[in-house]
């Protein structure tokens, strides 16, 4: 009985979970070690939270492993940074195409090495036809990069002829973004106690629902997780309508 409640409770769970995964770096300092020994203890941290969004059939996860602005950060970090996106992937795809799970990636890939592109796409076909969850890796992205281009690319249509300046709205500029085809998130979650959304799915984000924690993002399992969604669960999304109108549609 206590199952078949579960999976009742889940009808209402978030389709799209997208995370800041923030913290590795001070999660290392406070225990003395450097800054970098904090990223494979975040490596362990995603692979529980993947598990858990399998498991409670958590439609997409979108993890935010690197911004555009993160290149700004010391070489060296950067260096072993890119050999450990590198490693995990060799790692864990066989994993992922194991468990269901279809991988992919958004963001610009030209400034990442030839040999981790081939390896990005290579992951990407190999997960492609699964049907379990999406897991959505950001990686050399930014928000307002992702809209830019998404205009470029409407302002060469404009100039084909192709389409009108009437024409544009919404849908088509939402169209022209990364992900258009999967579900907005309705779940923000950011580790390590900061409380913004860096650049992070700006347009993707308007109605999600947001959660900060002080945990540092090596901390993160599932019960870490569930606490999130729980929190979600409180929440009333009206979407401009009243209470009373989101009440008597739910009636």
């Amino acid at each position: 009985m206590q199952a078949e409640q579960g999976e009742a409770d889940k009808s209402h769970y978030p389709k799209h979970i997208a995370i800041i995964m923030d913290g590795n770096g001070r999660w290392a300092q406070k225990r003395h070690l450097p800054r970098i020994m904090g990223h494979p203890a975040g490596v362990k941290a995603v692979k529980r939270v993947v598990e858990f969004c399998a498991e409670q059939d958590i439609q997409v996860l979108t993890l935010f492993a690197f911004s555009s602005e993160n290149w700004r950060r010391p070489k060296e970090e950067v260096s072993k940074l890119m050999s450990l996106f590198m490693a995990t992937m060799q790692k864990e795809v066989n994993r992922l195409d194991k468990n269901n799970i279809r991988l992919r990636f958004i963001g610009e890939r030209e400034e990442f090495s030839e040999k981790l592109q081939q390896k990005m796409a290579e992951s990407e076909r190999q997960t492609e036809n699964n049907t379990g969850l999406t897991l959505v890796i950001a990686a050399n992205y930014g928000g307002h990069r992702d809209m830019a281009l998404a205009m470029q690319f409407i302002a060469q249509q404009v100039k084909d002829g192709k389409v009108s300046p009437e024409e544009i709205d919404e849908s088509m500029l939402a169209s022209a973004l990364s992900m258009p085809d999967l579900p907005y998130p309705d779940l923000f979650i950011r580790s390590g106690g900061e409380k913004r959304i860096s650049n992070f799915l700006l347009w993707q984000l308007a109605y999600a629902e947001f959660h900060f924690t002080e945990k540092l993002w090596p901390d993160f399992n599932a019960q870490t997780m569930q606490d999130a969604i729980e929190d979600f669960l409180t929440r009333e999304r009206r979407f401009g309508r009243t209470s009373e109108q989101v009440q008597s549609l739910s009636s």
